[in-house]
């Protein structure tokens, strides 16, 4: 028991150690709020230890430091009178804030029995006077890139407009400027469905391609129309050739499978050499089981149709009015049906056939439907030509 207890002391001085000498390395290397962070997390619990002295003692070492080097930040950018360093100036403030808000929580503490004495600052108006500096700043970058008529100006627009509803929320009217950067930096695509064919497609078939809120696309910088909206200048078209349409005859094939199995069939008495029925040590009759086999002719049919749907997806650049690039699709769809006869004893058939007998035959889908459902794999495809499609690589 003394020598666990001896090592789990041990164990525990060695962590300590550990620990310590961490830090020591973190404010060593100038890493000073790695190494106020993990002080903090040493000082969470009996903080008033005397085990716990040396990370006070290096807490205030890496504050002290650390609030240095932030002051001659400051300083330097403000010396520099460039817009460009609002940011940092602001978001040395908050670190300062931030930190003296941490070491807060801990306090208070004490070295050799004296109360730890830091020096903190009231940094909130600079905070404000400097988010005020950082959002003006930014807007009007923003308002620079809005009045381009290139996307992605835009876009980096939005981007920053973001920034300031993050750091100074409904910041003047950024709000509204974020929809309009939105709605000026997305890709608009008109899409369409030109049968080449000469034969009649599903109605229904062109709705459900059509209909995109069914593909689950979650492109914030690109929106895809079915039907055009008069007040959208449409930047890009996407049409889905349907090219050709292949159905095959419908067909019925047989084949005829002999079965054959031995089974139990009841039971009969074991005889000796003499015909009498054989008695086991108590003096019972002896029984056993009566083996025979049985046969059947199993008749399988298979009805097979299928659908081949040949496409083309083609991107058009509407404002070069240039086609940009086109992928072909070739989707099928099978339709199977098994069933089938039995000849003889059914006790010969396989699991199996005994599934595929409780089946029966069936009518032939219609080459409407037939095409209809080979929409499905058609938008499966589609769909992943869309996603993986980037108009601005």
């Amino acid at each position: 028991m003394k020598k666990i207890t001896l090592l789990a002391a041990l164990l525990l001085i060695l962590t300590s150690c550990v620990g310590r000498k961490h830090i020591e390395k973190q404010l060593h290397s100038g890493n000073y709020d790695l190494a106020i962070s993990n002080a903090l997390k040493k000082l969470e619990n009996n903080k008033h230890k005397k085990r716990k002295q040396d990370y006070i003692i290096m807490l205030e070492d890496a504050y002290n430091k650390v609030v240095a080097d932030n002051h001659n930040r400051i300083s330097r950018l403000k010396k520099e009178t460039n817009p460009e360093t609002f940011e940092a100036i602001f978001n040395t403030y908050l670190d300062l804030e931030a930190r003296q808000n941490a070491i807060k929580a801990v306090l208070p503490l004490k070295i050799g029995g004296k109360t730890l004495q830091l020096n903190f600052n009231e940094y909130s108006n600079e905070i404000v006077d400097y988010r005020a500096k950082v959002s003006d700043y930014k807007y009007n970058t923003a308002l620079a890139l809005m009045n381009s008529k290139n996307k992605l100006d835009n876009r980096e627009a939005y981007s920053i407009l973001n920034e300031i509803e993050r750091i100074n929320p409904n910041y003047k009217d950024i709000r509204s400027l974020m929809e309009k950067a939105h709605h000026q930096g997305t890709d608009y695509v008109i899409v369409s469905i030109e049968n080449q064919t000469h034969q009649l497609i599903p109605i229904r078939l062109q709705a459900d391609l059509l209909n995109f809120d069914t593909y689950g696309l979650n492109n914030f910088w690109t929106v895809y129309h079915a039907n055009a909206n008069n007040s959208i200048d449409y930047d890009y078209a996407m049409q889905l050739q349907l090219q050709r349409i292949n159905v095959s005859p419908e067909r019925v094939t047989e084949r005829q499978l002999i079965r054959k199995k031995n089974i139990v069939d009841g039971w009969e008495y074991v005889l000796d050499a003499n015909g009498n029925v054989v008695k086991d040590s108590l003096g019972n009759d002896v029984k056993q089981d009566e083996i025979i086999t049985v046969k059947a002719r199993f008749l399988e049919y298979n009805q097979l149709k299928s659908t081949q749907v040949i496409a083309r997806v083609v991107y058009e650049d509407l404002k070069q009015s240039q086609v940009l690039e086109s992928f072909p699709i070739d989707s099928e769809f099978v339709f199977e049906n098994l069933y089938a006869n039995v000849r003889g004893d059914k006790r010969a058939l396989t699991a199996e056939d005994l599934k595929i007998l409780r089946n029966r035959r069936i009518q032939f889908p219609s080459n409407e439907q037939m095409v209809y459902d080979t929409g499905e794999d058609l938008k499966l495809k589609l769909k992943n030509i869309i996603t993986k499609y980037s108009f601005r690589s």
